[in-house]
């Protein structure tokens, strides 16, 4: 799902809209991947090991063409969101697992996407630390306001974060709704109700 908004890959039927606007239809992108305006956190996280997390941050703004004087500020004030302004000049092997997971929702974040498309980040965490980042991920899209999607096996997870769920089942939409919805889908599933899905990671 995610690499076929993101324009990764095209349906093989039917058609995509992100804002009311068509970009992939009748098998390809009529929207390129880097002019949909999309923010991605992969699970891997994938920072850029020989930049700073300033570097890491400005990199999109400076494909973008944006002053240095804008990005600075732009960096500094992401930076102080997400409460890592005193590790602007650090690499990313000096910080944290959580560390390294917010520098990556920053980095996202910064360019405001029209759509932030998370997978599975916070997959590799403890418990601990994962209920201590939704929870900052949250506060974030109270003070931004961006469309979060955001993918996760991790069934506890969903329903922190999402206002509106997907369960899908080998490619297929199994049921959509509203977080008391799915609770209720699980609690009293249909006679064809795949057993699988019912052992989604629950902590």
């Amino acid at each position: 799902m995610l690499r076929l908004l993101a324009g990764f890959i095209t349906p093989d039927q039917g058609s995509i809209e992100i804002n009311e606007e068509v970009v992939a239809a009748d098998g390809q992108n009529i929207i390129e991947p880097e002019k949909r305006h999309l923010g991605m956190v992969f699970q891997d996280l994938a920072l850029w090991p020989h930049l700073t997390v300033k570097g890491n941050l400005e990199f999109g703004l400076k494909a973008q063409g944006v002053p240095a004087h804008q990005r600075n500020q732009k960096v500094a004030d992401m930076l102080k969101l997400v409460h890592l302004d005193s590790y602007i000049d650090s690499k990313p092997a000096q910080l944290s697992g959580g560390q390294q997971q917010r520098v990556a929702l920053a980095r996202a974040l910064i360019l405001q996407p029209k759509a932030l498309l998370m997978d599975e980040p916070l997959s590799s965490l403890d418990i601990e630390l994962s209920q201590r980042l939704r929870k900052e991920i949250l506060q974030l899209h109270q003070k931004i306001g961006f469309t979060l999607l955001y993918v996760t096996h991790n069934r506890e997870e969903a329903f922190d974060i999402g206002t509106r769920v997907v369960i899908m089942n080998q490619g297929q939409v199994e049921q959509v709704g509203s977080v008391e919805q799915i609770k209720e889908y699980f609690r009293n599933p249909p006679e064809n109700f795949d057993k699988r899905l019912n052992s989604m990671q629950s902590e």
